[in-house]
């Protein structure tokens, strides 16, 4: 079990990351972050240690954590104009889904406005810019953050599901002082703050791969059908905000192939695409209406096709070769094309065996589209950080024993539990 030392090791780290982005991002809005988050993770590594032994030291050392990396830069953020980019567009697309039913501008529309006037995210995505359409304050902020909470602590409440002579008080507790750290993490809140749409997508994955665990580890009766039919629905509904939920459906379906059969499979995918289909049809009905659009919006523009291009241009590999020219341009499809060609040789030579493997899978896959993509920025990888962490947690709570498996976290345990409570308990 990890103790006050180590968790103020990994405050100290997060402020040293935060220092340097503060330091080293430039003119952008990026260093106003990483200057609140700094302070906030300082004051967390210092309570940890002053405190430690104290029962009350893990939650306000999360609680300083959320608000210097979260809660401060991002309140300081709603009230600035121009809004961020990743804001402007979903605010923006909430607007038009709500009064035309569709969150994308024609096909006319976008070559005129600039790389703003693309929305490069699916229709269910424009959900978190429909309250502020509806005049609600905060913009997409507020719907972002509590969407990924609540999606998070889903998560370990499922994936910390106690085992025999566990006890659900102490899950509960677990998994509300995970999410909360995970939503105070780097990983976590510097994209939020800036506005940017991963974190739920990244949520709602690991919540599928976490009902799959579940489902895996043979909850008893009706049980076990509902958590791979909910495990496809929450998918689905990844699936029809971002296409970089799309790679964790093929890895899944091999998983799931692999340990019940192909019929399954197709089931489990059948599952998915009508969801995400049912969503999108339910949500933005004009957008079916023209396909054109969808595709230059959500393919067209992540690729580089379209005279605007998408700022996101860190060095990485893919841009590299982008900017050499319509043959480099050329060179990075090609390998984005092989890298997932092998990526699908070896989901036939060697399936993932488990929900953790595929995670790891996951996000091995994802590393390479970010790697290769024309339009790419280190952000991104998140998704893979985020899928091996959960990963490492699935694994221990599955190799771990009765109780032991609950509360033996190889995270930063964030929340106390009463000291009466059974050896296992939380500190």
């Amino acid at each position: 079990m990890l103790n006050g030392r180590h968790r103020a090791a990994w405050y100290a780290g997060f402020a040293v990351y935060a220092a340097g982005v503060a330091l080293f991002s430039g003119p952008g809005l990026d260093h106003w972050w990483g200057a609140w988050a700094a302070g906030g993770y300082a004051v967390a590594a210092v309570v940890t240690v002053a405190a430690a032994g104290r029962a009350w030291s893990g939650r306000v050392a999360v609680a300083a954590s959320l608000a210097g990396a979260l809660a401060a830069p991002a309140l300081w953020l709603m009230t600035r104009e121009p809004v961020t980019p990743d804001v402007a567009v979903v605010a923006r697309s909430g607007v038009l889904l709500l009064h035309h039913g569709t969150p994308y501008l024609p096909v006319a529309s976008l070559s005129a406005g600039g790389w703003l006037a693309y929305n490069p995210y699916l229709p269910v995505m424009a959900l978190f810019g429909l309250p502020g359409a509806l005049g609600l304050p905060g913009k997409t902020w507020p719907w972002l953050i509590a969407g990924t909470f609540l999606l998070l602590y889903a998560t370990f409440l499922v994936t910390l599901a106690p085992r025999a002579g566990g006890r659900r008080r102490d899950v509960r507790q677990s998994a509300l002082g995970q999410a909360a750290f995970w939503l105070s993490c780097p990983i976590m809140a510097f994209p939020l703050t800036m506005g940017i749409t991963d974190p739920p997508v990244i949520a709602l994955i690991c919540l599928a791969l976490a009902l799959l665990a579940r489902h895996f580890a043979g909850s008893p009766g009706s049980a076990r059908g509902r958590d791979l039919t909910m495990a496809g629905l929450v998918l689905g509904v990844a699936c029809a905000m971002k296409y970089t939920a799309w790679p964790a459906l093929a890895i899944i379906a091999v998983l799931v192939a692999a340990r019940y059969g192909a019929r399954s499979a197709v089931r489990f995918t059948g599952i998915v695409l009508a969801a995400a289909a049912a969503l999108v049809a339910a949500l933005a009905p004009a957008a079916l209406r023209h396909p054109a659009s969808i595709l230059q919006n959500t393919v067209a523009y992540p690729l580089g096709l379209t005279s605007a291009k998408s700022p996101a241009a860190s060095p990485l590999p893919g841009h590299l070769l982008t900017t050499l020219g319509s043959g480099g341009h050329l060179a990075a499809l090609a390998l984005l094309t092989a890298a997932g060609l092998a990526t699908a040789a070896s989901l036939v030579i060697a399936p993932p065996a488990t929900p953790a493997a595929a995670a790891r899978r996951i996000a091995i896959g994802l590393s390479a589209l970010f790697l290769l993509s024309p339009a790419t920025r280190f952000g991104y990888f998140i998704y893979p950080i985020a899928l091996f962490w959960w990963a490492a947690l699935a694994d221990r709570q599955v190799s771990g024993s009765g109780q032991r498996a609950t509360v033996d976290l190889p995270l930063p345990d964030v929340v106390a539990a009463d000291e009466r409570s059974p050896a296992g308990v939380l500190r």
